[in-house]
Protein backbone atom coordinates (compact mmCIF):
# COMPACT_ATOMS: atom_id res chain seq x y z
CA UNK A 1 0.00 0.00 0.00
CA UNK A 2 1.29 3.23 -0.89
CA UNK A 3 0.74 6.21 1.38
CA UNK A 4 1.12 10.02 -0.25
CA UNK A 5 3.17 12.34 1.94
CA UNK A 6 0.34 14.48 2.74
CA UNK A 7 -1.56 11.39 4.44
CA UNK A 8 1.47 10.39 6.74
CA UNK A 9 2.37 13.56 7.68
CA UNK A 10 -1.73 14.40 8.38
CA UNK A 11 -1.92 10.84 10.31
CA UNK A 12 1.67 11.44 12.43
CA UNK A 13 0.23 14.89 13.66
CA UNK A 14 -2.66 13.23 14.60
CA UNK A 15 -0.84 10.10 16.44
CA UNK A 16 1.10 12.95 17.86
CA UNK A 17 -1.01 14.89 19.24
CA UNK A 18 -3.01 11.70 20.44
CA UNK A 19 -0.11 10.59 22.28
CA UNK A 20 0.28 14.03 23.63
CA UNK A 21 -3.14 13.84 25.21
CA UNK A 22 -2.99 10.72 26.75
CA UNK A 23 0.30 11.23 28.60
CA UNK A 24 3.29 10.84 26.69
CA UNK A 25 3.91 14.38 26.50
CA UNK A 26 7.84 14.83 25.99
CA UNK A 27 9.78 14.44 23.23
CA UNK A 28 12.01 11.68 24.98
CA UNK A 29 8.68 10.02 25.93
CA UNK A 30 7.79 10.40 22.27
CA UNK A 31 10.79 9.34 20.79
CA UNK A 32 10.48 6.16 23.19
CA UNK A 33 7.45 5.50 22.53
CA UNK A 34 7.31 5.29 18.37
CA UNK A 35 10.97 5.12 17.73
CA UNK A 36 10.76 8.11 15.27
CA UNK A 37 13.63 10.08 15.34
CA UNK A 38 13.96 13.56 17.46
CA UNK A 39 13.72 16.10 14.37
CA UNK A 40 10.80 14.53 12.98
CA UNK A 41 9.24 14.83 16.46
CA UNK A 42 10.05 18.33 17.25
CA UNK A 43 8.63 18.78 13.85
CA UNK A 44 5.71 17.07 14.07
CA UNK A 45 4.95 18.94 17.38
CA UNK A 46 5.66 21.90 15.53
CA UNK A 47 3.56 21.54 13.20
CA UNK A 48 0.40 20.58 14.58
CA UNK A 49 -0.70 24.29 14.69
CA UNK A 50 -1.62 24.18 11.12
CA UNK A 51 -4.20 21.78 12.10
CA UNK A 52 -5.55 24.67 14.39
CA UNK A 53 -3.86 22.11 17.67
CA UNK A 54 -3.33 23.91 20.08
CA UNK A 55 -0.37 22.83 21.91
CA UNK A 56 1.48 24.31 24.16
CA UNK A 57 4.94 23.53 26.08
CA UNK A 58 4.10 23.87 30.41
CA UNK A 59 7.47 24.19 32.52
CA UNK A 60 8.21 22.23 35.28
CA UNK A 61 8.09 24.49 38.10
CA UNK A 62 11.65 25.48 39.19
CA UNK A 63 13.27 23.57 36.48
CA UNK A 64 15.49 25.18 33.59
CA UNK A 65 16.25 24.07 30.04
CA UNK A 66 12.90 23.58 29.02
CA UNK A 67 12.17 20.75 31.32
CA UNK A 68 8.49 19.72 31.20
CA UNK A 69 5.80 18.46 29.02
CA UNK A 70 3.35 19.26 25.88
CA UNK A 71 -0.84 19.69 26.39
CA UNK A 72 -2.83 19.59 24.11
CA UNK A 73 -5.13 22.58 24.79
CA UNK A 74 -7.84 22.55 21.69
CA UNK A 75 -7.76 19.98 19.08
CA UNK A 76 -9.74 22.49 16.96
CA UNK A 77 -11.55 20.99 14.18
CA UNK A 78 -10.19 17.49 14.77
CA UNK A 79 -12.45 14.93 15.91
CA UNK A 80 -10.20 13.44 18.74
CA UNK A 81 -12.71 10.69 19.09
CA UNK A 82 -12.18 9.61 15.48
CA UNK A 83 -8.68 9.61 16.15
CA UNK A 84 -9.09 7.40 19.21
CA UNK A 85 -11.30 4.76 17.00
CA UNK A 86 -8.93 4.82 14.19
CA UNK A 87 -5.80 4.90 16.10
CA UNK A 88 -5.35 0.74 14.75
CA UNK A 89 -5.10 2.30 11.25
CA UNK A 90 -3.11 5.41 11.62
CA UNK A 91 -0.57 3.29 13.37
CA UNK A 92 -0.47 0.81 10.99
CA UNK A 93 -0.53 3.45 7.94
CA UNK A 94 2.87 5.10 9.76
CA UNK A 95 4.14 2.04 10.62
CA UNK A 96 4.27 2.80 14.62
CA UNK A 97 3.83 0.87 17.33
Amino acid sequence: MVISKTKSSFYRRLYVAYLIDTGISTVPGILEYTGMPRRTAQDTIKSLAELDIVCQFKQSEGERNRTGKYEIKDWGAINKQWVQENLTDIKLVLDYP
